[in-house]
Protein backbone atom coordinates (compact mmCIF):
# COMPACT_ATOMS: atom_id res chain seq x y z
CA UNK A 1 0.00 0.00 0.00
CA UNK A 2 2.74 2.04 0.66
CA UNK A 3 4.45 1.78 -2.23
CA UNK A 4 1.75 2.08 -4.23
CA UNK A 5 1.14 5.28 -2.35
CA UNK A 6 4.62 6.58 -3.49
CA UNK A 7 4.20 5.56 -7.21
CA UNK A 8 0.84 7.40 -7.50
CA UNK A 9 2.08 10.50 -5.91
CA UNK A 10 4.97 10.48 -8.10
CA UNK A 11 2.78 10.33 -11.26
CA UNK A 12 1.10 12.86 -10.00
CA UNK A 13 3.71 15.32 -9.54
CA UNK A 14 5.38 14.34 -12.75
CA UNK A 15 1.85 14.98 -14.82
CA UNK A 16 1.99 18.72 -12.21
CA UNK A 17 5.16 19.11 -14.33
CA UNK A 18 4.85 18.39 -17.54
CA UNK A 19 1.45 20.19 -17.41
CA UNK A 20 3.68 23.18 -16.63
CA UNK A 21 6.32 23.10 -18.72
CA UNK A 22 4.83 24.89 -21.89
CA UNK A 23 4.69 28.20 -19.46
CA UNK A 24 8.38 27.65 -17.94
CA UNK A 25 10.68 26.55 -20.34
CA UNK A 26 11.43 27.91 -24.06
CA UNK A 27 9.54 26.64 -26.92
CA UNK A 28 12.40 24.76 -28.48
CA UNK A 29 13.07 22.89 -25.21
CA UNK A 30 8.58 21.81 -25.55
CA UNK A 31 9.23 21.01 -28.80
CA UNK A 32 11.60 18.42 -27.46
CA UNK A 33 8.98 16.62 -24.68
CA UNK A 34 6.54 15.51 -27.60
CA UNK A 35 8.90 12.94 -29.16
CA UNK A 36 9.57 12.17 -25.45
CA UNK A 37 6.19 11.47 -25.10
CA UNK A 38 5.60 9.86 -28.68
CA UNK A 39 8.14 7.59 -27.79
CA UNK A 40 6.84 7.21 -24.33
CA UNK A 41 3.91 5.87 -25.65
CA UNK A 42 5.85 3.33 -28.50
CA UNK A 43 7.58 1.78 -25.43
CA UNK A 44 5.13 1.42 -23.30
CA UNK A 45 4.05 -1.23 -26.06
CA UNK A 46 7.66 -2.00 -26.99
CA UNK A 47 7.78 -2.97 -23.21
CA UNK A 48 4.97 -5.45 -23.02
CA UNK A 49 6.70 -7.89 -25.98
CA UNK A 50 10.23 -7.35 -24.24
CA UNK A 51 10.00 -6.74 -20.39
CA UNK A 52 6.94 -8.62 -20.09
CA UNK A 53 7.12 -11.20 -22.35
CA UNK A 54 10.82 -12.14 -22.74
CA UNK A 55 10.73 -11.51 -26.65
CA UNK A 56 13.29 -8.84 -28.13
CA UNK A 57 12.26 -7.48 -31.55
CA UNK A 58 14.82 -5.37 -33.49
CA UNK A 59 12.34 -4.52 -36.20
CA UNK A 60 9.68 -2.64 -34.38
CA UNK A 61 10.34 0.92 -36.02
CA UNK A 62 7.99 -0.76 -38.80
CA UNK A 63 4.67 -0.35 -36.71
CA UNK A 64 6.33 3.43 -35.87
CA UNK A 65 6.78 3.86 -39.66
CA UNK A 66 3.32 2.67 -39.85
CA UNK A 67 1.99 5.38 -37.71
CA UNK A 68 3.89 8.06 -39.51
CA UNK A 69 3.21 6.82 -42.66
CA UNK A 70 -0.50 6.35 -42.01
CA UNK A 71 -0.97 10.08 -40.53
CA UNK A 72 0.78 11.18 -44.12
CA UNK A 73 -1.51 9.22 -46.29
CA UNK A 74 -4.94 10.05 -44.52
CA UNK A 75 -3.84 13.77 -43.83
CA UNK A 76 -2.12 14.73 -47.06
CA UNK A 77 -4.16 12.34 -50.03
CA UNK A 78 -7.24 11.42 -48.31
CA UNK A 79 -7.97 14.78 -46.58
CA UNK A 80 -8.82 13.07 -43.00
CA UNK A 81 -7.65 15.86 -40.91
CA UNK A 82 -9.06 14.60 -37.17
CA UNK A 83 -6.15 13.39 -35.13
CA UNK A 84 -8.90 11.00 -33.04
CA UNK A 85 -9.62 9.17 -36.43
CA UNK A 86 -6.19 9.45 -37.89
CA UNK A 87 -5.21 7.59 -34.41
CA UNK A 88 -7.62 4.73 -34.54
CA UNK A 89 -6.80 4.19 -38.03
CA UNK A 90 -3.18 3.83 -38.20
CA UNK A 91 -3.20 1.94 -34.53
CA UNK A 92 -5.73 -0.49 -36.37
CA UNK A 93 -3.39 -0.64 -39.19
CA UNK A 94 -0.84 -1.56 -37.65
CA UNK A 95 -2.48 -4.16 -36.01
CA UNK A 96 -3.49 -5.84 -39.42
CA UNK A 97 0.25 -5.38 -40.32
CA UNK A 98 1.35 -7.16 -37.45
CA UNK A 99 -1.39 -9.96 -37.29
CA UNK A 100 0.95 -12.03 -39.92
CA UNK A 101 4.24 -10.75 -38.77
CA UNK A 102 3.61 -12.02 -34.99
CA UNK A 103 1.70 -15.12 -36.57
CA UNK A 104 5.34 -16.33 -38.05
CA UNK A 105 7.78 -14.47 -35.02
CA UNK A 106 6.18 -15.50 -31.97
CA UNK A 107 6.83 -19.22 -33.09
CA UNK A 108 10.42 -18.52 -32.57
CA UNK A 109 12.69 -16.86 -29.07
CA UNK A 110 15.54 -15.15 -27.88
CA UNK A 111 17.81 -14.26 -31.40
CA UNK A 112 15.32 -16.24 -34.10
CA UNK A 113 12.53 -13.79 -33.32
CA UNK A 114 14.55 -10.89 -33.30
CA UNK A 115 16.30 -11.43 -36.57
CA UNK A 116 13.16 -12.34 -38.27
CA UNK A 117 11.52 -8.80 -36.77
CA UNK A 118 14.22 -7.26 -38.34
CA UNK A 119 13.69 -9.05 -41.58
CA UNK A 120 10.56 -7.71 -41.21
CA UNK A 121 11.45 -4.23 -40.42
CA UNK A 122 13.78 -3.52 -43.27
CA UNK A 123 11.69 -5.20 -45.59
CA UNK A 124 9.00 -2.85 -45.03
CA UNK A 125 12.08 0.01 -45.32
CA UNK A 126 13.17 -0.98 -48.87
CA UNK A 127 9.38 -0.86 -49.88
CA UNK A 128 9.17 2.57 -48.59
CA UNK A 129 12.49 3.54 -50.39
CA UNK A 130 11.32 1.67 -53.84
CA UNK A 131 7.50 2.04 -54.53
CA UNK A 132 8.28 6.58 -55.14
CA UNK A 133 4.70 6.73 -56.74
CA UNK A 134 3.10 5.55 -53.41
CA UNK A 135 5.59 6.41 -50.76
CA UNK A 136 7.86 9.48 -52.20
CA UNK A 137 10.54 6.93 -51.82
CA UNK A 138 13.41 8.94 -50.17
CA UNK A 139 11.81 12.05 -49.22
CA UNK A 140 9.20 10.76 -47.47
CA UNK A 141 5.32 12.13 -47.38
CA UNK A 142 4.27 15.58 -46.05
CA UNK A 143 1.85 15.22 -43.00
CA UNK A 144 -0.49 18.24 -42.14
CA UNK A 145 -1.55 19.86 -39.12
CA UNK A 146 -4.67 17.55 -37.67
CA UNK A 147 -8.12 19.04 -36.47
CA UNK A 148 -8.18 18.00 -32.28
CA UNK A 149 -11.81 17.58 -31.11
CA UNK A 150 -12.77 19.46 -34.73
CA UNK A 151 -10.95 22.59 -33.10
CA UNK A 152 -8.38 23.58 -36.45
CA UNK A 153 -6.79 26.16 -34.20
CA UNK A 154 -6.12 28.37 -37.02
CA UNK A 155 -5.17 31.14 -35.18
CA UNK A 156 -2.01 29.45 -34.40
CA UNK A 157 0.97 28.88 -36.27
CA UNK A 158 2.68 25.57 -36.17
CA UNK A 159 5.11 26.32 -33.10
CA UNK A 160 2.48 28.11 -30.89
CA UNK A 161 0.37 25.25 -32.09
CA UNK A 162 2.64 21.91 -31.12
CA UNK A 163 3.58 23.86 -28.21
CA UNK A 164 0.16 24.62 -26.37
CA UNK A 165 -3.30 22.31 -27.93
CA UNK A 166 -1.32 19.94 -29.52
CA UNK A 167 1.57 18.98 -26.54
CA UNK A 168 -1.29 18.98 -23.67
CA UNK A 169 -3.34 16.67 -26.36
CA UNK A 170 -0.65 14.50 -26.22
CA UNK A 171 -0.09 14.61 -22.45
CA UNK A 172 -3.40 13.51 -21.91
CA UNK A 173 -2.97 10.62 -24.67
CA UNK A 174 0.45 9.30 -22.85
CA UNK A 175 -1.99 9.35 -19.54
CA UNK A 176 -4.46 7.59 -21.00
CA UNK A 177 -2.53 4.98 -22.50
CA UNK A 178 -0.48 4.43 -19.67
CA UNK A 179 -3.45 3.66 -17.09
CA UNK A 180 -4.40 1.04 -20.00
CA UNK A 181 -1.14 -0.25 -19.62
CA UNK A 182 -1.10 0.00 -16.41
CA UNK A 183 -4.04 -1.87 -16.20
CA UNK A 184 -2.97 -4.82 -18.67
CA UNK A 185 0.27 -5.38 -17.24
CA UNK A 186 -1.25 -6.04 -13.80
CA UNK A 187 -4.55 -7.92 -14.74
CA UNK A 188 -4.38 -11.55 -15.28
CA UNK A 189 -3.10 -11.69 -19.06
CA UNK A 190 -0.11 -9.71 -17.99
CA UNK A 191 0.39 -11.95 -15.24
CA UNK A 192 0.18 -14.98 -18.05
CA UNK A 193 3.14 -12.94 -19.87
CA UNK A 194 5.27 -12.80 -17.13
CA UNK A 195 4.76 -16.57 -16.76
CA UNK A 196 5.39 -17.37 -19.98
CA UNK A 197 8.73 -14.76 -19.73
CA UNK A 198 10.22 -16.57 -17.20
CA UNK A 199 9.60 -20.44 -18.02
CA UNK A 200 7.57 -20.48 -21.27
CA UNK A 201 7.38 -24.77 -20.92
CA UNK A 202 6.31 -24.34 -17.71
CA UNK A 203 3.34 -22.24 -18.16
CA UNK A 204 2.41 -24.72 -21.35
CA UNK A 205 2.80 -27.12 -18.89
CA UNK A 206 0.18 -25.49 -17.01
CA UNK A 207 -2.28 -24.72 -19.29
CA UNK A 208 -1.00 -21.09 -20.77
CA UNK A 209 -1.64 -20.78 -24.16
CA UNK A 210 2.00 -19.74 -24.58
CA UNK A 211 2.27 -18.34 -28.96
CA UNK A 212 -1.79 -17.34 -27.83
CA UNK A 213 -0.19 -15.08 -25.58
CA UNK A 214 2.24 -13.68 -27.61
CA UNK A 215 0.79 -13.44 -30.45
CA UNK A 216 -1.51 -10.74 -28.45
CA UNK A 217 1.09 -8.99 -27.01
CA UNK A 218 3.23 -8.24 -30.27
CA UNK A 219 -0.43 -7.32 -31.93
CA UNK A 220 -1.16 -4.32 -28.38
CA UNK A 221 2.71 -3.45 -28.82
CA UNK A 222 2.29 -2.43 -32.87
CA UNK A 223 -0.79 -0.78 -32.01
CA UNK A 224 1.23 1.76 -29.28
CA UNK A 225 3.98 2.37 -31.34
CA UNK A 226 1.92 3.25 -34.58
CA UNK A 227 0.46 5.93 -32.40
CA UNK A 228 3.93 6.98 -31.04
CA UNK A 229 5.03 7.10 -35.02
CA UNK A 230 1.88 9.35 -35.70
CA UNK A 231 3.02 11.74 -33.16
CA UNK A 232 6.50 11.76 -34.25
CA UNK A 233 5.25 12.46 -37.83
CA UNK A 234 2.91 15.17 -36.79
CA UNK A 235 5.30 16.74 -34.61
CA UNK A 236 8.17 16.76 -37.64
CA UNK A 237 5.52 17.28 -40.34
CA UNK A 238 7.16 14.43 -42.73
CA UNK A 239 7.57 10.93 -42.63
CA UNK A 240 10.37 9.64 -44.28
CA UNK A 241 11.31 5.80 -44.89
CA UNK A 242 14.46 6.36 -41.91
CA UNK A 243 11.66 5.46 -39.25
CA UNK A 244 11.55 2.07 -40.55
CA UNK A 245 15.32 1.74 -40.74
CA UNK A 246 17.03 -0.93 -38.57
CA UNK A 247 19.28 1.84 -36.50
CA UNK A 248 15.66 3.27 -35.30
CA UNK A 249 14.26 0.14 -33.98
CA UNK A 250 17.97 -0.26 -31.94
CA UNK A 251 16.94 3.04 -30.95
CA UNK A 252 13.71 1.62 -29.66
CA UNK A 253 16.11 -1.14 -27.35
CA UNK A 254 18.41 1.43 -26.29
CA UNK A 255 15.86 3.66 -24.58
CA UNK A 256 14.10 0.89 -22.95
CA UNK A 257 16.99 -0.60 -21.68
CA UNK A 258 18.26 2.85 -20.58
CA UNK A 259 15.50 3.78 -18.34
CA UNK A 260 15.20 -0.19 -16.98
CA UNK A 261 13.04 -2.61 -19.02
CA UNK A 262 12.38 -4.28 -15.57
CA UNK A 263 10.31 -1.19 -14.22
CA UNK A 264 7.11 -0.09 -16.02
CA UNK A 265 7.83 3.62 -15.77
CA UNK A 266 11.41 2.59 -16.90
CA UNK A 267 11.17 3.16 -20.71
CA UNK A 268 9.18 6.54 -19.91
CA UNK A 269 12.39 7.82 -18.36
CA UNK A 270 15.06 6.00 -20.70
CA UNK A 271 12.77 8.18 -23.43
CA UNK A 272 12.66 11.31 -21.62
CA UNK A 273 16.65 10.80 -20.96
CA UNK A 274 17.09 9.80 -24.66
CA UNK A 275 16.18 13.02 -26.50
CA UNK A 276 16.99 15.52 -23.96
CA UNK A 277 20.95 14.10 -23.78
CA UNK A 278 20.55 13.78 -27.78
CA UNK A 279 19.89 17.37 -27.97
CA UNK A 280 22.00 18.60 -25.86
CA UNK A 281 25.11 16.69 -27.28
CA UNK A 282 23.92 17.85 -30.85
CA UNK A 283 24.46 21.62 -29.83
CA UNK A 284 27.53 20.97 -28.09
CA UNK A 285 30.11 19.10 -30.40
CA UNK A 286 29.22 17.35 -34.30
CA UNK A 287 31.07 14.06 -32.73
CA UNK A 288 27.80 13.68 -31.14
CA UNK A 289 26.82 10.40 -31.95
CA UNK A 290 30.27 9.13 -30.39
CA UNK A 291 29.70 10.77 -27.35
CA UNK A 292 26.06 9.60 -26.92
CA UNK A 293 27.03 6.05 -27.58
CA UNK A 294 29.95 6.57 -24.97
CA UNK A 295 27.32 8.16 -22.29
CA UNK A 296 24.42 5.64 -23.01
CA UNK A 297 26.99 2.49 -22.74
CA UNK A 298 28.62 4.26 -19.18
CA UNK A 299 24.89 4.84 -18.10
CA UNK A 300 24.31 0.92 -18.97
CA UNK A 301 27.12 -0.45 -17.34
CA UNK A 302 27.26 1.51 -13.80
CA UNK A 303 23.55 0.76 -13.45
CA UNK A 304 22.38 -2.67 -15.09
CA UNK A 305 19.26 -2.19 -14.17
CA UNK A 306 18.90 1.32 -15.77
CA UNK A 307 17.70 4.46 -14.29
CA UNK A 308 14.66 3.85 -12.93
CA UNK A 309 16.29 1.32 -11.26
CA UNK A 310 19.22 4.13 -9.73
CA UNK A 311 16.36 6.11 -8.69
CA UNK A 312 14.37 3.61 -6.92
CA UNK A 313 17.70 2.80 -5.12
CA UNK A 314 18.18 6.47 -3.83
CA UNK A 315 14.67 6.07 -3.06
CA UNK A 316 14.83 3.12 -0.77
CA UNK A 317 17.92 4.43 1.07
CA UNK A 318 16.37 7.67 1.64
CA UNK A 319 13.22 6.31 3.24
CA UNK A 320 15.91 3.61 5.37
CA UNK A 321 17.34 6.84 6.38
CA UNK A 322 14.63 8.85 7.52
CA UNK A 323 12.94 5.55 9.34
Amino acid sequence: MKQGRVILVSVIIAVIALAAFPQLAQPYYVTLVLPAFAYGIALLGFNLLFGYTGLLSFGHALFVAIGAYGAAVLSSKLGVRSFELIVILTGLTAVVVAAPVAFLSVRYVRIFFGILTLAFGMLFHSFLFKFYDLTGGDTGIRVLRPVLFGNEFKALDKTAFLVGPFYYYCLALLIVLGFVMWRLVHSPFGLHLTAIRENARKAEYLGVRVRFFRFIAFLISAFYCAVGGTILAINVGQADPELAYWTHSGELVFMTVLGGFASFFGPLVGAFAFIFLKSELMSLTQYWRFFLGVTLALIVILFPRGLMGLVQNLGSKASRRSS
